[in-house]
């Protein structure tokens, strides 16, 4: 982004660091000698600027890069856009014709998420082995040799994410799969994924902890780390497919996502899931999503609209700065603005929270007359469907929610069921995690129906206490 460049002469030193260390020789010894006895700097080329704010850096307080106006900003960006040809623009909805021919196959969940990572357009892969999240990483070494991607088994899991970070400035979409403890160690890198607006995909397939816990049971125990495990406290994209067939639709469904929006997406397995083998339905063409790329213009938010920026990709020559830390649309650092802060993290809440309409996506079954709603999650939105089944056969009045984008969670959704639902019940694979979000949207009573003990929940726990009160 163009800035203007300042020199307060009553500060410059004489140390010549801003001469060393611009790699543009933006800066220039000029004739004029000051107070001290040596010669003054002059900006002898501001057009080469790139904003990366090293001089700023290394100068001792005299040099200052601002930015320009919006009005001066926006004729300059007029201008670039002039220039720029259409075709240098990349980016959009197209149909590619799927890798596997149109038919039915019987498959895993893992090797669900294989195959629709490939149909997506997925060319880098680096993971750490861990149970149960092993025949992904496996999977993906094999197909990736065949398709021509790029997979790394990385050292350990904070390495994997990192990686996947740098595969996709490079253009290219990336994933990685780990369970509980390996998604743990990746939270900073999801951070920095928030912050510096990367497009990756992470599938955790959760299994009994904490710690190593039980390392081949099911369990839905990462819930809440999947929205709130990272520091910032800004949105995440979480997906949770109950069926190997939702598993394929779903990743394919998370890079579109996570490319749209230039943010990391969370798909949620579990160790039931990811190893129960059904048929997949997959049809000869898949429409995928690609970042969207305009030369010339700004790579990071916040956009006046709180539309997803730009994002180019290493080589194609746009003045770019990648950075964890608080920085402006250029990617310049600004660590110690408040304004510039603010509103980059109002900025990075809204640009999904403003389309939270469109991430609703639920399975609803007898909620018109429902008094009792079961919200679940997952696979064990299995067992909760068939026992409400069961109970509106025995005359209950109940109905079944099940989100499959779980965050942004579908606030409005469960409001809208008050009006005749008068409680809610939550079953889960865990202590009792969701229930709280639940709680939060809601007046009216919300019980929770814990499991934390490895297994899927038996739908007649459940249609015991639907019909019983007990559980």
């Amino acid at each position: 982004m163009p800035r203007r460049i300042s020199i307060n002469h009553d500060l410059c030193r004489g140390c010549n660091l801003c001469l060393e260390m611009c790699p543009k020789q933006v800066f220039q010894e000029s004739s004029e000698i000051g107070a001290a006895g040596f010669r003054l700097k002059q900006v002898a080329l501001p057009d080469e600027c790139t904003a990366c704010g090293l001089c700023e850096l290394y100068c001792a307080g005299a040099i200052s890069l601002e930015p320009l106006p919006p009005e001066e900003f926006a004729d300059i960006m007029a201008q670039e856009e002039r220039r720029t040809s259409t075709g240098q623009r990349r980016g959009g909805w197209k149909e590619v014709d799927s890798l596997l021919e149109p038919g039915r196959y019987f498959m895993a969940g893992n090797e669900a998420v294989v195959e629709a990572a490939l149909a997506a357009g997925c060319e880098f892969f680096a993971g750490y082995p861990i149970t149960p999240a092993n025949e992904i990483l496996e999977g993906m070494s094999r197909r990736m040799g065949e398709t021509g991607g790029r997979f790394i088994q990385a050292e350990d899991e904070i390495a994997s994410v990192y990686m996947i970070l740098g595969a996709s400035w490079a253009g290219l979409k990336a994933f990685t799969a780990t369970s509980g403890p390996g998604f743990a160690l990746m939270q900073e890198g999801l951070s920095l994924a928030d912050m510096a607006e990367i497009p990756c995909v992470i599938v955790n397939v959760q299994r009994a902890g904490p710690s190593t816990g039980q390392a081949t049971r099911p369990a839905a125990m990462d819930m809440r780390e999947a929205r709130y495990g990272s520091h910032g406290g800004v949105q995440r994209i979480v997906l949770y497919p109950d069926s190997v067939q939702e598993v394929f639709d779903m990743t394919i469904e998370a890079f579109n996502l996570a490319e749209r929006f230039r943010t990391p997406v969370i798909l949620l397995s579990d160790g039931y899931l990811s190893h129960l083998a059904e048929k997949v339905a997959v049809s000869g063409c898949v429409k995928v999503f690609d970042r969207i790329y305009v030369p010339g213009r700004p790579a990071f938010g916040p956009t006046s609209d709180s539309s997803v920026p730009s994002m180019p990709r290493f080589g194609d020559g746009e003045n770019v700065v990648a950075t964890g830390s608080t920085h402006d649309v250029s990617g310049k650092r600004s660590t110690t603005n408040p304004t510039v802060q603010e509103n980059l993290v109002f900025y990075l809440n809204r640009k999904i929270l403003e389309h939270r309409e469109e991430l609703v996506d639920c399975e609803e079954l007898f909620l018109d007359d429902a008094e009792t709603a079961v919200v679940a999650f997952g696979t064990v939105g299995r067992s909760a469907k068939w026992a409400v089944k069961e109970a509106r056969k025995l005359g209950r009045r109940v109905g079944l929610l099940r989100p499959r984008i779980v965050y942004p969670f579908p606030s409005q959704r469960i409001k809208e069921l008050c009006r005749t639902v008068n409680q809610f019940v939550v079953p889960e694979m865990s202590q009792g995690q969701m229930v709280h979000v639940v709680s939060e949207k809601v007046a009216r009573d919300v019980v929770s129906l814990p499991q934390p003990n490895g297994q899927i929940i038996d739908p007649r726990r459940i249609l015991k206490y639907l019909v019983e009160g007990v559980w």
